[in-house]
This record gives structure tokens, C-alpha cells and sequence, in this order.
């Protein structure tokens, strides 16, 4: 990519920014657009637009985002949220701090060096601006060497200090969150899994209840036995779905008295194969019948599966959470694999399907899953090589040379060059990350967050291995590859050389993300047509408007997989070319402004871990920072500078920091501390609510009667409710 494409790039990607900034504020101006713009804020009943008025300058958003405190958005969006801009926090934090030292004394440094550009070029010989400035305009043993030494320490030092106060930071927001006086159902319950089969004639629920009875015999409330729900499951959408049309066939009549006869027009449909064949029925009536035929069936098969289709787990309440958080943490069985027991995620995060999944069942599932995520990876290397290979003009020029007639346009080149890698590659990452929320369910997790984290972690190492070491290692191992042929010795100092070579493709890559990426987020404009369609065309009544227009969450499993990418890129590439630490502080600095307006009016969490999310995201900084290291020492390899060694430690010292910060603070991570569970509440339990929270949609009948639970849900120790 020579300079002139890179700046197209650059400018359009900022012109494309401005204009959906512009287009987000007068949109969201619009009463009929603010379900789109403040969600969030609607559905905790706050005033949208927050000062009352809706002429205000199209900037106010950005004054709204950095007046809002962490507080606020604990409050709107939850801890976990708040975690999340700890981690933009701390990521910004690094690069403007290593920028500080980077960009002022690296850059003079390398371009007064002297050296063939040819040679070590940092853009393939065509960004001789940025070869100027980069690593690569160094001579090879040259003193000048040890700047970019010393920087690499540098960057490595700055990253540990932010990451030791962020782990404490967000261990605090965790501790203040569980001390909460407010009553959380799940700090009142622990999940039992691996329950061994009951002896002596008894039900599984009796089972449960003496065992865990005689352990906690003052704070033991009650049990409730999980079941199989498959089939019951089935009856309760089916008749949900019912409900739903029939609550718009209604709407459809109620509306045809107002625009056609005053009796109205009842609505009619055949009830063949997708509505197309078969008998002409009226609506209504169809619709009341299949309900009054499905609910007896329903309550029928609530009562079987509570009482003959019980699995080997349970949820176990107690009247005290301190009692709750030590029962979590304790071992309960000598052998390993029986009455395994851990802390119960809310009721709304729990895959109930994976709670019944037996102890080595879980360990041989584990297994399989990371082998097919480690294929996954491996086969993946080899499109993303050819991406990254066929993408370029030249190669495009050479496997297809009927579209170089095409491609030789001046506009269609500049074009191609800015953005056809990018956008090839964007796409591409886009069909993985719902495979990998399978593979990582099919694990037996029994819980939404446990879930999403572990989709995370597959999705970074797939990004990192193969977009950022494919990419790098793909364009060069296709161009190079005659070269190999001839001299596999060389395949070594290629490998090496390759990295600064695609230094334009990451800035580009970069840049691309958080104007255009981050423009998107902000206008919304997605969202707002299909929510338009929507309702004009598909929504008759306020229960299908609400759910065209209800927000989703941040989508933890791939935004930060996505920043995690870009951080690892800009760490590889911070000493080598220190131009891109710039990008990489917009990256972050604006993702924390639009992301933060995003959290207090748009997104809606989906669930609440407390900040479970961040051992993970730690492991995984210092995953990119460790993998920064490696690159940095094989670079000075390349450059045949015999001080190389020197950076033997570093990679050492960030196991270490590892080490010690897991020691330090993961525990607390894993489990609730007693200390924190300990604080009084501001008002006692009603451990009926606490406990009925957890019943399962489709086994709550509207009629609640406890006899209808005797089998799988306990009543023992009701004496123990505070209600």
C-alpha cells in the first residue's frame, strides 16, 4: 500500500465517522427513534434524553459520557459492565504511557538511521514515509539498537503497573457489590451437581434434603431437584407461541373496526403446511381451542417430569448467604466426582440442560472440545493465509489477470487497497464466534457468563493466531515461497522479517475499526431500520413492539476478543513501528466514549457475574504482552544485535507477575469471600421469592401449588423463612 492509499484510507474512514456521528445526533432527536437511542434508559422508567429537552447540540452525548461516573454505571448497567471500562481504562492507560516514551525518543532515533529502505521495509518497499520512522531504518548491529531495547522494557513494565492496580480495582467493585444490603437470590443458593444415586428407597429430593439437613441443620431452607425438560419445554413454547398469536389476532380485529365495518373483519387462516394448505379456520376461536387443549397437557407434564424425570443435580437454599458462600467453598464428599458444590449463578444464566452432565462426562467433553477448537484453528490458518495472500493487488493481478484492467483504475485501485483486505477479513471473523458459544456450552458449563467467558478466550486465540500471525506470516510465506524452495534454511529470518512488513496493513486495519466500527456502534443505524420494518409491517401489539425494539448486552464473547486483537497488534508493533501506538489510544479512548454512552442508554446486561469476567481478561493481556516479548527478541535476532539476550528475562518476569497476581487475587474471584457475605442486609429474606425465582418457566403454573412440586421441590425447614 503506498502513502497516498493509506491516507484515503485514513480520511474516509474519519469522513464515514463524522457523518454517522452527525446522523446519530439528529436521529436520536426523534421521539420515534428514542426506544432505539435510550432503552436502557426507558426500561428503568428515567427520562431519555436526561435534561428533558431534545434541542441540544449534536456534541451533548459526548459531555453526557464524561460526566458519568463508575457509580452510574454500576447502577444502570452492572459490574460487569463497569469492568469492561476498567479494561479500555487500563489498555489506554499503557499506550498513552508507553507512547510518552515511544513515539519521542524511537522515532528520531530511527529516522536519522541509515539503511537501504529495500531491505527492511516496513510497508514492502512503498510506505517510505513510515520506513522512516521505524524499526526497520535501523542498521543491523547498530547501538541505536538499544533505544528500542530499553523501550521494550519499558512497555512491559507500564502494562504490568496498570494491570496489579486494575486487578485491585476491580477486586474492590466486586467486594462492594457482594456486600450489597440488597437481597440477591443467588447469594442465597449453591448448585449441586454429581449427586451419587440414593440408597435405601429414597426419592432423590429426601436424598438432598438429609444430606445437606444434617450438615446445615440451622440455615438449610430447602432443595430443589433439577429435571429433565425437554419434553415439557416443548409444550410451554408451543403453548406461549399460541398466546402470542393470538394476542395479535385480537390486535388485527380490534384495528379492522376502525378501518373497515364497525363489527370488524375476523381474521381467518388455514391451518395446513405453514399456513398455506388445509382447512380455512377462524383465528381466534383456533387459537383459544389449541390453548384450552395445551394447558391441562401442560400441568400433566409439569407433574411426570417433577416427579419421574429428576437428574443427578439440585439447587440447595439457605437462609444465610454466609452459610451459602462457605458451603460453595467447602468440600462435601471424600471422593472427587460426587456432591460437587459451587457457587449458583442467577436463575436467568442457568443452562439448565448441562447442570445434570456427570463429572468425567464434563472432563471428556472438555477434552474434545478444545481438540475440535484446536483443528478449528489450525484448518482456519490456511483460508485466512489465502485472504490475506489473494487480497493484495498484485496477487489479485496474478491468480485473476482478466480484472487488471479493472483493478489499474486509479479510483477502483486506491479503493481496493484501503479496504479490500480489511473488509475480506472482517467478514470472515464474523461466522465464528456462534460455533464457538456451541463448542463452549457442549463443555457441560452450567451457566450464560461461565459460557461466554470461555467463547472469549477461543475467540482470542483464534484472532491472535490466526489474524494476527496469519496475516503476518501469509503474504509472505506466498510470496516468498519459490525462495523456500530453493533455501529452506531461510524460512527462519523470512518468518522474522515479515512482521514489520505488514505494518500498513495493521494501521489501516486498525483504523478501519474504531472510525467505522465505532461510527456504526454510535448511530445505530442497523437497529433502527430493522426496528422501523418492524414495526411498520410485522408488530400488532405492545409485546411485539417492545420485543422489535429490546436492546441486547455489550456482546462480551466477541467485542473483547476484538480489543484484545487490536491491543495485541499494537503491543507487537509498538517499538517496531511506534506510529501505531497513536491509533491504538484512538482505538481505545473513543471505544471507552462510544461505549460508554452505549452502556448507560442502549445496552441492557443480559446477566450479572460480578466481575467474573476479569481474571480472564487479565490472562489474556498478559497472553498479548508475553507474545509481544517473544516477537520483540526474534526481531533482534533479526537485526543481529548481540545484546538480544538481554530480553531473556522478560517473558520470565510476566509468568511470574502471572503467578503472583492469580495467587494474590483469584480466589476471591472463583468464590465469595466471607468477610464480604458477612454484611447485614437491609431487610430479611423472603426465601419463598428467593426460592421461586429459580423454577424454571415452563414448570411455573399459573396456579402455584406446592403439591404439585412434592417430589423435586423440598419443603423441609420451612420454619427458617424470613418471609
Amino acid at each position: 500500500m503506498d502513502f497516498s492509499s493509506f491516507l484515503t484510507s485514513l480520511a474516509t474512514s474519519f469522513a464515514i465517522f463524522v457523518v454517522l456521528m452527525f446522523l446519530f445526533a439528529w436521529l436520536s432527536r426523534k421521539p420515534a427513534n428514542s426506544v432505539v437511542y435510550y432503552p436502557n434508559r426507558i426500561l428503568k422508567g428515567l427520562d431519555p434524553y436526561e435534561n428533558g429537552s431534545r434541542a441540544r447540540n449534536p456534541f451533548a452525548w459526548i459531555r453526557e459520557a464524561l460526566s458519568s461516573s463508575e457509580e452510574d454505571v454500576v447502577a444502570i448497567s452492572g459490574v460487569d459492565t463497569a469492568v469492561y471500562f476498567v479494561f479500555l481504562t487500563t489498555v489506554f492507560g499503557i499506550l498513552v504511557l508507553a507512547g510518552l516514551v515511544l513515539l519521542p525518543v524511537l522515532l528520531p532515533v530511527a529516522a536519522t538511521g541509515k539503511i537501504e529502505v529495500e531491505k527492511n521495509s516496513t510497508s514492502k518497499g512503498a510506505f517510505t514515509q513510515l520506513d522512516s520512522l521505524s524499526m526497520g531504518h535501523v542498521k543491523e548491529t547498530s547501538s541505536r539498537l538499544w533505544a528500542f531495547l530499553i523501550a521494550t522494557y519499558w512497555v512491559s513494565f507500564v502494562a504490568y503497573f496498570s494491570l496489579w492496580k486494575a486487578y485491585k480495582h476491580v477486586s474492590d467493585l466486586r467486594a462492594a457489590a457482594l456486600m450489597s444490603p440488597d437481597v440477591r437470590p443467588e447469594q442465597f443458593t449453591i448448585l449441586v451437581r454429581d449427586i451419587p444415586p440414593p440408597r435405601g428407597g429414597q426419592t432423590r429430593k429426601e436424598q438432598v434434603d438429609t444430606y445437606f439437613k444434617e450438615i446445615y441443620p440451622e440455615s438449610f431452607y430447602r432443595s430443589m431437584v433439577v429435571t429433565e425438560n425437554k419434553k415439557v419445554n416443548e409444550i410451554w413454547v408451543e403453548l406461549e407461541g399460541y398466546k402470542k398469536k393470538l394476542a395479535r389476532a385480537e390486535a388485527v380485529y380490534a384495528e379492522s373496526k376502525n378501518v373497515g365495518k364497525p363489527e370488524g373483519t375476523r381474521p381467518t387462516n388455514k391451518i395446513g403446511f405453514l399456513g398455506l394448505t388445509g382447512k380455512q379456520v377462524d383465528t381466534i376461536e383456533y387459537l383459544y381451542e389449541k390453548i384450552n387443549e395445551l394447558t391441562p397437557k401442560l400441568e400433566a407434564e409439569q407433574k411426570v417430569t417433577l416427579r419421574e424425570k429428576q437428574q443427578a443435580s439440585a439447587l440447595v437454599f439457605f437462609s444465610s448467604r454466609v452459610t451459602a458462600a462457605s458451603a460453595a467453598q467447602s468440600l462435601h464428599a471424600r471422593m472427587v466426582g460426587t456432591w460437587t458444590v459451587m457457587d449458583a449463578p442467577e436463575a436467568r444464566q442457568l443452562i439448565w440442560t448441562n447442570l445434570p452432565k456427570s463429572f468425567y462426562g464434563r472432563r471428556i467433553r472438555q477434552c474434545v472440545v478444545y481438540v475440535i477448537v484446536f483443528l478449528t484453528i489450525f484448518f482456519y490458518m490456511i483460508p485466512i493465509g489465502f485472504i490475506s495472500a489473494f487480497t493484495t493487488l498484485d496477487n489479485l493481478k496474478k491468480l485473476l489477470p482478466f480484472l487488471k484492467p479493472v483493478i489499474d483504475q486509479n479510483v477502483i485501485k486506491t479503493v481496493l487497497e484501503a479496504y479490500l483486505p480489511q473488509i475480506a477479513l472482517i467478514v470472515f471473523l464474523a461466522m465464528l464466534p456462534k460455533f464457538l458459544l456451541f463448542l463452549s456450552k457442549a463443555e457441560g458449563i452450567p451457566s450464560k457468563s461461565h459460557a461466554i467467558r470461555a467463547t472469549s478466550g477461543k475467540y482470542f486465540y483464534f484472532s491472535v493466531l490466526n489474524v494476527f500471525i496469519g496475516v503476518t506470516l501469509g503474504g509472505t510465506l506466498f510470496s516468498t515461497f519459490k525462495d523456500i524452495e530453493k533455501n529452506p534454511n531461510s524460512i527462519v529470518p523470512l518468518l522474522a522479517s515479515s512482521l514489520p512488513a505488514n505494518a500498513t496493513f495493521f494501521l489501516t486495519y486498525v483504523a478501519l475499526q474504531f472510525f467505522v466500527g465505532y461510527g456504526l456502534e454510535l448511530s445505530q443505524i442497523v437497529p433502527l431500520i430493522i426496528y422501523h420494518l418492524k414495526r411498520r409491517y410485522l408488530c400488532k401489539t405492545e409485546a411485539e413492539l417492545k420485543e422489535a425494539w429490546a436492546p441486547g448486552d455489550l456482546g462480551y464473547e466477541t467485542r473483547i476478543p476484538g480489543d484484545m486483537l487490536i491491543l495485541t497488534i499494537v503491543l507487537c508493533y509498538s517499538v517496531i513501528a511506534p506510529v501505531i501506538v497513536p491509533f491504538g489510544v484512538i482505538y481505545f479512548g473513543l471505544g471507552w466514549l462510544v461505549l460508554r454512552n452505549q452502556a448507560l442508554k442502549v445496552y441492557v446486561p443480559s446477566y450479572e457475574s460480578y466481575g467474573r469476567m476479569w481474571p480472564h481478561i487479565h490472562t489474556r493481556i498478559l497472553a498479548a504482552l508475553i507474545l509481544y516479548q517473544v516477537t520483540m527478541f526474534g526481531y533482534f535476532g533479526v537485526k543481529k544485535f548481540h545484546f538480544t539476550p538481554v530480553l531473556i528475562p522478560l517473558p520470565i518476569l510476566s509468568f511470574i507477575f502471572a503467578f503472583i497476581c492469580r495467587n494474590r487475587f483469584y480466589r476471591f474471584f472463583q468464590c465469595t469471600a466471607l468477610e464480604v457475605a458477612c454484611r447485614e442486609l437491609k431487610e430479611a429474606p423472603n426465601m419463598e421469592l428467593v426460592f421461586r425465582s429459580f423454577i424454571p418457566p415452563c414448570l411455573s403454573a399459573e396456579k402455584s401449588n406446592d403439591d404439585n412440586f412434592e417430589d423435586a421441590l423440598s419443603n423441609v425447614s420451612r420454619s427458617g423463612s424470613f418471609a
